[in-house]
């Protein structure tokens, strides 16, 4: 029985699995199928929200099920870097988060209900990371871009504060101020890449949680 032994650390490495997780070679892989979305046009009445809470696979797939959400945009925000990539972003020393650019009609669905879908969606109370994904690359914030916002946000907080969280929400509320999109090969990963171990370990049951717990703010299609 004595090779059971030096098959356990495989295991336990094949179950260390984390957004940073992505090779080079996935990388090379998605260039070659990332054109294949249909080119996005946002129109006149679109407006956009800001939102970190984890791994920007799992939170852009989540938006992207909300019925008015026109288009979600993995990128980096609430930092002091200019430029930043996907390797230095995840040093954590650049200062930005993993952030979703969400295009939303207002007319379908309110900010309201979006910061809704952003508490509703991940552990607020969690410090610097949602598991497995840890550092401050990962930490939640909810951007505003005006007072009325600010004030939704911070209502929110205070109310889920007292009902079920204790006080104990870390949430950042923070003005915007700049979006970075993300290198293309991070955009519309969850629907590209279904069997990818991440994906399949983490975002998928995540989006499903999401979409058990609010099945009347999903589009028909994801019924």
């Amino acid at each position: 029985m004595n090779f059971i032994k030096p098959l356990f650390p495989i295991a336990v490495s094949l179950l260390l699995i984390s957004c940073l997780g992505f090779s080079k070679k996935e990388e090379a892989k998605n260039d070659e199928i990332k054109n294949e979305k249909t080119l996005y046009i946002p129109t006149e009445t679109t407006e956009i929200a800001y939102f970190a809470s984890g791994c920007f696979w799992c939170v852009e797939a989540i938006f992207e099920s909300v019925n008015g959400v026109e288009e979600a945009v993995s990128g980096y925000a609430g930092g002091h870097t200019k430029n930043p990539t996907y390797e230095s972003s995840n040093t954590g020393k650049t200062g930005h988060a993993e952030t979703v650019a969400v295009h939303y009609n207002p007319k379908k669905v309110s900010f309201k209900t979006l910061v809704t879908v952003f508490f509703g969606s991940h552990d607020p109370t969690t410090v610097n990371g949602q598991h497995p994904d840890y550092g401050s690359q990962y930490r939640s914030i909810a951007f505003y871009q005006n007072e009325a916002e600010k004030k939704i946000i911070e209502d929110e907080i205070a109310r889920l504060n007292q009902k079920m969280y204790n006080g104990k929400i870390v949430t950042e509320v923070t003005k915007y101020t700049k979006f970075y999109k993300a290198e293309d090969y991070h955009q519309n990963f969850e629907k590209r890449n279904p069997n990818q171990s991440y994906i399949k370990a983490v975002s998928i049951p995540r989006l499903n949680k999401f979409k058990s717990k609010f099945p009347e703010l999903l589009k028909d299609s994801e019924h």
